[in-house]
C-alpha cells in the first residue's frame, strides 16, 4: 500500500526548530522525525510514499534530493576539469517518494484531497508526520480489512502525568494516587488505514480531517478503531523531542525494530 504523510503544517509548537524548518524534518538524533516515520512503515514492507508538504515545503524536497548523496560514499573526480561522481557504496533506502506541495493554508483533510490523483482508487496508508510508533502495520492493515469499513485509526490509550483526586462535597481530598493508562480515554494516534471513498467526505481546501469528515465517518458506522497498546508519542514541543532522543540514545526506542 501507498503511505501518505501529512507533514504541511507550521509546527509553532515547536517553533525553537521549526522556525527554520518544516516540523517533520525536526532531528530525532541527527535524522529528521519523518525519516523515522518512514522507516518504520518499510519495516514492514511499504516503500512507497506521498508526502503532503507544505510550510517550507522546499526544505522536504531538497532533503530526499540529497539523501542518496548524503548516504552513500561517494567520489569527486575534477582531474579532466568536469565532475565525475563515483558511488562507491549506497545505503540509500528502496522508497519511491513523491512530494506533493498541497498548500501553505490547506487543512488536513484539504491535503489529503490534494493527492487523490497520487492514490487511484486503491486502500491506503495516512498519518501525521510528526509522532512514532511501534504499531504492526501489516496486523493494523489486516484489520482493516477484516471488517470492510471505510477508515480504521489506531488509537492509544496515553498516560498522563496528573494526579487523580477524590473530592468530597466539603472540598476535602479524600484520596489521591498517580492517574493510570486506564483512566484516559483513547486519543487518535493515527497510523489509518483508509478506502479510496474517504474522498468523497473531504469538501476543499478548508476541510479538517479529524472534524467533519471522521464525525460523518463514525455517525456512519464506517470509521473503526484498532487499540493499539503499545508505544506512541508524538513530538509536539522540545520536551518530547529530548524524550525520545533520550529512548534513542539509550537504545530503548520501541519504534526503531530496523537494523542499522
Amino acid at each position: 500500500m501507498k503511505v501518505v504523510l501529512l507533514a504541511g503544517g507550521f509546527g509553532t509548537r515547536i517553533s525553537e526548530e521549526s522556525a527554520f524548518k518544516p516540523k517533520p524534518l525536526v532531528e530525532i538524533c541527527e535524522m529528521p522525525i519523518l525519516w523515522h516515520i518512514m522507516k518504520e512503515y518499510s519495516y514492514f514492507g511499504h516503500n512507497e510514499f506521498i508526502i503532503c508538504a507544505g510550510y517550507k515545503q522546499q526544505a522536504i524536497k531538497e532533503w530526499f534530493s540529497e539523501y542518496f548523496l548524503n548516504s552513500s560514499d561517494i567520489t569527486f573526480d575534477y582531474r579532466n576539469k568536469e565532475e565525475e561522481r563515483i558511488i562507491h557504496e549506497c545505503r540509500a533506502e528502496p522508497w519511491k517518494v513523491t512530494v506533493v506541495d498541497t498548500g501553505l493554508h490547506t487543512m488536513t483533510g484539504g491535503r489529503i484531497k490534494r493527492i487523490q490523483k497520487y492514490i487511484g482508487n486503491e486502500p491506503f496508508l495516512m498519518t501525521y508526520g510528526d509522532g512514532v510508533c511501534d504499531v504492526d502495520i501489516n496486523e493494523l492493515i489486516k484489520y482493516h480489512m477484516s471488517h470492510g469499513k471505510i477508515a480504521t485509526l489506531t488509537a492509544v490509550l496515553q498516560d498522563q502525568s496528573k494526579g487523580v483526586l477524590d473530592i468530597g462535597g466539603d472540598n476535602a481530598v479524600k484520596s489521591f494516587r498517580e492517574k493510570k493508562i486506564s483512566d484516559g480515554a483513547p486519543i487518535n494516534a493515527g497510523y489509518m488505514v483508509l478506502n479510496p471513498e474517504i474522498f468523497d467526505y473531504i469538501e476543499g481546501d478548508q476541510t479538517v480531517f479529524e472534524r467533519d469528515p471522521l464525525e460523518r465517518l463514525a455517525i456512519e458506522g464506517q470509521l473503526m478503531s484498532y487499540m493499539h497498546k503499545g508505544f506512541w508519542q508524538c513530538m509536539d514541543n522540545i520536551r518530547e523531542k529530548k524524550l525520545l532522543e533520550k529512548l534513542l540514545e539509550g537504545g530503548q526506542a520501541p519504534w526503531k525494530r530496523w537494523e542499522e
